[in-house]
């Protein structure tokens, strides 16, 4: 496209994914991470280490990749009273949605993505936002992330265009597009040296990653690589 993007890049497999989109796509891209006070903080720590292997092992594909951008959003965590900010035990709020919701958060991350590529000029933000495979959190909406991108157009007199390539496909799928954009190596880089576990556990090593293989995030990650698993060997053998 000729164009620059900020990638919304926490460290897990989503994000990870969606950078290699964006660096299939766009001819620079930036990435941004935010420190809200959470929990599993050992994602920011784990951030570095995967955009040090993917400049190494994919030299081509990272040509565009540029510097990493680190917010500090504890004010966040500060005003929220969630399992991912607190001491809370992961559990179904009265509203129906897991207590791992923190209110305003994808809100906030865009909108200070956008501020930041103001700055840039970069129009494109990129998120891992899915309403496929997700946890009903209302700010991953579709309705809700076109909504923000005609509003951040307004309120900054810039034209901005909010990007979710995982938007509509499952866990399942996400794991196919990185292997689609990265082959085998980029899948087993976003095993490795990717982190979703809320409880931010990488004690142990799973065929889909580091967890606790045991809350949400990880339940949905491991189901997803369960089912990619069972596709990729027919796929194969459809080919030969």
């Amino acid at each position: 496209m000729g164009e620059s993007a900020i990638v919304l890049f926490s460290g897990g497999q989503d994000s990870a994914t969606c950078l290699a989109w964006a660096l299939s796509n766009f001819e620079t891209v930036e990435t941004i991470g935010f420190d809200y006070g959470q929990n599993h903080s050992i994602e920011l720590e784990v951030r570095q280490t995967f955009l040090e292997n993917l400049r190494s092992r994919f030299p081509d594909m990272t040509k565009g990749l540029g510097i990493d951008h680190m917010i500090d959003l504890g004010v966040l965590g500060a005003i929220s009273d969630t399992a991912l900010t607190g001491e809370r035990e992961i559990e179904m709020n009265e509203a129906g949605l897991p207590n791992t919701f923190v209110p305003g958060r994808n809100l906030l991350f865009l909108t200070i993505a956008a501020a930041v590529g103001y700055r840039r000029n970069a129009k494109h933000l990129v998120g891992g936002m899915c309403e496929t495979d997700y946890s009903g959190y209302p700010d991953c909406r579709d309705d809700t992330l076109k909504s923000l991108q005609v509003t951040l157009g307004l309120g900054m007199d810039s034209r901005y265009v909010v990007h979710t390539p995982l938007m509509w496909i499952d866990k399942a799928e996400t794991w196919e597009m990185a292997r689609d954009l990265g082959g085998d190596d980029l899948v087993d880089l976003i095993v490795k040296y990717t982190h979703t576990c809320y409880r931010g556990d990488r004690s142990t090593l799973h065929a889909w990653g580091y967890g606790c293989n045991d809350c949400p995030a990880c339940e949905l990650r491991a189901s997803g690589w369960s089912a990619f698993a069972d596709v990729v060997p027919s796929k194969k053998r459809a080919a030969q």
